[in-house]
């Protein structure tokens, strides 16, 4: 494929990288977990800073393989109105969550920019951080929810793999693979402060991905060492599709690849969510992963309704409360955070902060 950059295939100062996730001597995996937890510790303390996800809207209009919201699933549509996303972010913040992120599929008309700036208004005023994991958006309307409070996205590029991007992404403007490889730098020159960047693992070959993933997130922090970048590290879960992953990641392979990127990325925010089983999130609390999800619901209009049996975008294996999550995070001596940005910071990076918190602007209606 033409136009794919350099540092995708860079192999410098990736050879360590490599052996820690291959398993070479001497890296055994009792050898990472010692030394990833003495980063964590020295660099983030004991805390997990907490996020919940809320999905806004579930139209979309790409073929993605493996995911349970594609145009070809038989998955009953909606989008919640502003009334009612008032009343999910009600229902959320009464379960102490202070840091959301908001959800769509690919841009369609039922969800585009208008409604999704829209939902971060009304997020705003309501949670200290908002961020958003949807379509790709110009730099201009990364902007435009920069100033309406939007500080953080989120953006997998599902694999890395150019070809085999082509082959799972069978229609739809999701597609076109160096739009959404180029989206965080967007992001970021339009005064978003924060990026999540990661791959579903289980699409392609595990190793490589990993690497991949490692050069874009260091590409991303040398080219803008004043934002903050983090890694999450999804695996493929049951969707309705009943779409299997060609490659199995396993516990101890996922563990191995969370451990090695806290060694090569000590400063970096590691994200994990509740895609995995509890046992296993807390098992990897204190090691290296310094961001987790809590209480997600993958159904629009998940929180006030409680969930109604309806299968979400994927099937979550940690379905433990809020409370019964911060209550084993304590009792492995961590502090579960839901707070530590304050309203008052939000707005784009390139503008000074405003004591009254985001404004509505014309761009804010």
């Amino acid at each position: 494929m033409k136009g794919i950059p350099a540092w995708l295939s860079d192999e410098s100062g990736t050879a360590e990288m490599r052996r820690m996730l291959e398993g070479a001597q001497p890296f055994d995996i009792e050898t990472l977990a010692a030394r990833a937890r003495s980063i964590t510790l020295r660099r983030f303390g004991r805390t997990m800073s907490l996020y919940a996800p809320l999905y806004l809207s579930n139209h979309c209009p790409s073929g993605c393989a493996y995911c349970g919201f594609a145009s070809d699933r038989t998955t009953p549509r909606r989008r919640l109105e502003e009334d009612e996303i008032g009343r999910e972010i009600a229902a959320m913040k009464e379960l102490g969550i202070q840091d959301i992120l908001l959800l769509t599929g690919e841009r369609t008309p039922q969800a585009g920019f208008d409604y999704l700036r829209r939902a971060v208004v009304i997020a705003a005023r309501k949670m200290a951080r908002v961020s958003v994991e949807t379509f790709p958006m110009t730099v201009e309307e990364y902007r435009e929810l920069a100033e309406c409070g939007c500080t953080g996205v989120t953006i997998y590029q599902e694999t890395y793999d150019p070809e085999r991007y082509l082959e799972l992404h069978r229609w739809g403007p999701k597609k076109d693979f160096l739009h959404r490889l180029e989206t965080p730098e967007r992001a970021l020159e339009g005064g978003i402060k924060t990026v999540g960047i990661g791959a579903l693992l289980g699409l392609s070959e595990p190793v490589e991905e990993a690497l991949r993933l490692y050069r874009h997130a260091r590409h991303l922090s040398k080219k803008f060492w004043r934002a903050g970048i983090s890694v999450s590290f999804p695996r493929m879960r049951p969707e309705q599709g009943g779409w299997k992953p060609p490659f199995t990641v396993g516990d101890h392979q996922l563990a191995r690849m969370i451990l090695a990127f806290r060694i090569g990325l000590p400063d970096m925010d590691l994200a994990l969510s509740t895609r995995e089983r509890a046992s296993f999130r807390d098992g990897m609390a204190g090691l290296a992963v310094t961001r987790m999800s809590t209480a997600s619901r993958t159904t629009v209009g998940g929180y006030e309704e409680g969930g109604t049996g309806e299968r979400g975008q994927f099937d979550i294996s940690d379905e433990r409360s809020a409370e019964a999550f911060c209550q084993a995070l304590r009792e492995r001596g961590i502090e579960p955070v839901f707070k530590n940005w304050d309203g008052a910071y939000n707005g784009p990076a390139t503008l000074a902060p405003s004591a009254e918190g985001p404004k509505e602007t014309a761009a804010c209606p």
